[in-house]
């Protein structure tokens, strides 16, 4: 499964692709994010690992980070693997004439096992998750942005 989504940043691109890779500010903007540990390398490092635990409704989700490609400003990729999930993230970002920033995420899902049958049912909750968690950060950059 694939997808992109993108929005409009009220703020230009210096000061919104860093926060992206920046595991200080990820509580601002990842709702239900209960831990992050770095396990390898620096964060936003190529080649760097970091563990994720979440708390979607009832339940606890960890995943590991790898990431794949840092040239921010402009892109930062990283790969998400959980029990049964494969998921990489594009994150680009592109400066707009008028100081603005488009940010774009194009996600790719693999599933294995019993997770390969859950998604056929479950698509669009995971492109609403991605949209909820843009939203969030557009809102997080832009709040930081004015002040």
């Amino acid at each position: 499964m694939r997808y992109t989504t993108a929005t409009i940043i009220e703020a230009p691109i210096k000061s919104v692709a860093p926060y992206v890779a920046d595991p200080d500010h990820f509580p601002e903007w990842m709702e239900g994010l209960q831990s992050y540990e770095q396990i390898a390398g620096r964060p936003g490092q190529i080649g760097s690992k970091a563990k994720f635990t979440f708390k979607m409704g009832n339940r606890t989700m960890v995943m590991t980070e790898t990431v794949e490609i840092n040239t921010l400003p402009d892109e930062y990729r990283v790969l998400y693997e959980a029990d049964g999930v494969w998921n990489r993230v594009r994150n680009l970002f592109v400066g707009l004439p008028d100081g603005r920033t488009r940010y774009e995420n194009d996600s790719e899902f693999r599933f294995k096992g019993l997770m390969a049958i859950l998604s056929i049912f479950m698509k669009g909750s995971f492109k609403k998750q991605t949209l909820k968690y843009q939203t969030a950060f557009k809102e997080f950059v832009e709040k930081k942005a004015a002040g």
